[in-house]
């Protein structure tokens, strides 16, 4: 009975520490909404150069993470959409280092296929009966469309404000909006029922991402390999096939 109940012991003694293996070998990733498609990409490519770590995503908007992260959650990396959010997470002293831009963005205007509403602009997405889609204010594409609008000289049109990107996209393909404002990477992640209307240089804005580990990561050395393989080669060739930009 003894020699029974040490072995029943031993046999959960085992079992625990290949869970707090498995554990220690997950890193977990807070990304902005905007680089799912990429990063689960990267995250597979990490995966099988190092064998035996486990990449998990945390994607939303920014300043949703942002927000989560200095209010206590667990991560191993922040990659932002925009530098303000993660200056708010390097200012709440969360940050190990420093962040670096690793890839950039533009802007497009997102409609249905076919382009049934006739866009061709910002400014027609203030006429009247247009039903358009934006993001939050505080999401980073929510804010570099309200930029945008200023720089064309167009009021920001009455909208719907979604909590990230993936969100407008989501309701122009569902034809639950005419049109909305989001990366040119989501309108082509997007698939065949949307489209992109082009927005020239002189009213775009130009979006910066940076990356960087986390000062209370459970796995800091996953951490930081992660980020070097997004700074690797092989992150901006996976980045720049999805139509991201140079940082």
């Amino acid at each position: 009975m003894r020699t029974s109940l040490r072995l029943h012991g031993a046999l959960i003694g085992i079992a625990l520490a290949v869970v707090s293996r498995a554990r220690a070998e997950t890193i977990t990733v807070f990304a902005a909404a905007s680089l799912t498609e990429a990063l689960r990409t990267i995250g597979k490519d990490f995966e099988t150069a190092h064998p035996g770590m486990n990449v998990e995503f945390n994607f939303a908007g920014s300043s949703t993470l942002a927000r989560q992260i200095t209010e206590g959650a667990r991560a191993d990396v922040f990659a932002s959409a925009d530098e303000e959010n993660m200056k708010k997470a390097v200012d709440a002293g969360v940050v190990a280092g420093a962040p670096r831009a690793f890839v950039g963005n533009r802007l497009a205007i997102i409609v249905p296929r076919g382009n049934p509403k006739h866009v061709s602009g910002l400014a027609d997405l203030a006429r009247r009966g247009m039903v358009v889609s934006l993001a939050a204010p505080a999401v980073p594409v929510g804010h570099y469309a309200t930029e945008s609008f200023g720089k064309a000289g167009v009021p920001v049109p009455d909208a719907s404000t979604e909590a990230d990107v993936k969100a407008v996209v989501t309701r122009v393909a569902m034809g639950e909006a005419d049109a909305g404002v989001v990366y040119v990477t989501d309108v082509a992640a997007g698939g065949d029922e949307v489209e992109a209307v082009a927005i020239p240089d002189a009213h775009n804005v130009a979006a910066r991402y940076p990356i960087a580990t986390l000062k209370d990561a459970p796995n800091a050395t996953g951490a930081q390999a992660f980020v070097a393989h997004v700074l690797s080669p092989a992150g901006p060739s996976v980045l720049q096939r999805a139509g991201f930009l140079a940082p």
